[in-house]
């Protein structure tokens, strides 16, 4: 199973950026190395990792924009969950 979990962080550090990572499979994968997740009603996801909290703001689609991508992927560089760390 962490095998999933790592193809799905290793698929936001990819080139080009994908345009269909679904939301609720990379929190559970974020979940599986540590990060607690609380969904907001506002249609956005707390995620705490490693002393440090990051507000993703989430689509109406099960897809994570190619902004949010972004966005996610400068968090995780920021807490040195990277695929080379995996």
């Amino acid at each position: 199973m962490s095998q999933k979990h790592k193809a799905k962080i290793e698929k936001l550090f990819e080139h080009p950026i994908s345009g269909n990572i679904d939301i609720h499979r990379t929190l559970g994968a974020l979940e599986h190395y540590g990060a607690k997740v609380d969904l907001t009603k506002k249609h956005k996801a707390k995620i705490h990792l490693r002393d440090e909290e990051f507000v993703l703001p989430l689509s109406h689609s099960n897809d994570l924009s190619k902004d949010s991508v972004t966005l996610l992927r400068h968090f995780l560089e920021k807490v040195d969950l990277v695929p080379a760390t995996l």
